[in-house]
């Protein structure tokens, strides 16, 4: 299978890649700068190509969906590129929105608006969503005092919303997110307690795996097993109205069924 990976130069990315590589499928890599790209591309020789952009910024994630659709057809989409929990502040990008929000939930919004669609869609979450602020007041950040901590959760809420969304109103397509357990990469820090080679192996396994546990969608997912998620992830309204501040905040959209 034909798998993209997003945030693919280091961390659960690259291990993810290289996993897919080792099975023979072909992977392309996703890197912000050039220089990461060529770093990711040193590491991982096998992989098919790299595209590039910073996903921080509108159009750069406009140019990473351009730059995968000029190379055809996927099979699977890994949304896996992120920024973490330690902001000390809230970072604003070129178009004025709070980096991890950009990143995290914008980013996989464009990417999943502007790539044909593959068969498989896979987003990387985390247990922190259920911390996550389900109103979806004040995305932005403009009213609450900042913390680094709640807007990662929160986004990671929005990427389970975001999965579940697409699942929802895309039947052909699987679209499933995941926690990969707190591990000991550059995001997660050397203390994290859980293990490390077993944090890439649920987002290949959805992305490619023919078992008859993989054929499902709107799931979430820890280490190959379903595990209850944040009840407000199931809500339609909720869906619909990450989905249309997303379409507002970038002006691509609204998604279709």
């Amino acid at each position: 299978m034909r798998i993209f990976v997003t945030g693919s130069a280091d961390g659960l990315g690259q291990m993810a890649a290289r996993l897919l590589l080792e099975q023979g499928h072909s992977v392309v890599l996703h890197a912000r700068s050039e220089q990461r790209g060529r770093d990711a591309t040193s590491a991982l020789p096998k992989a098919e190509g790299v595209v590039v952009g910073d996903l921080s910024t509108i159009a750069a994630t406009v140019s990473v969906a351009e730059q995968v659709n000029a190379l055809g057809e996927f099979d699977g989409v890994i949304h896996n590129a992120a920024v973490g929990y330690r902001e000390p502040r809230r970072v604003v990008t070129a178009d004025g929105l709070p980096q991890i929000f950009a990143v995290n939930t914008l980013a996989p919004y464009i990417l999943t608006a502007l790539i044909r669609r593959p068969s498989r869609l896979v987003y990387l979450s985390s247990g922190l969503h259920r911390e996550g602020d389900e109103s979806l007041n004040d995305l932005l950040w403009e009213r609450r005092p900042w913390s680094g901590y709640q807007a990662y959760a929160d986004t990671k809420l929005h990427d389970v919303l975001l999965a579940f969304a697409f699942a929802r109103k895309w039947k052909e397509v699987l679209s499933n997110a995941l926690e990969p357990g707190w591990v000991a990469t550059k995001m997660g820090g050397r203390g994290a307690p859980d293990d490390l080679a077993q944090g890439s192996v649920t987002q290949v396994w959805l992305a490619v795996s023919d078992d008859p546990a993989v054929m499902v969608s709107g799931r979430y997912f820890y280490h190959q097993r379903l595990r209850p998620v944040h009840p407000a992830a199931n809500r339609v309204d909720l869906q619909e109205k990450l989905l249309q501040e997303c379409a507002r905040l970038s002006g691509i959209g609204p998604i279709v069924d």
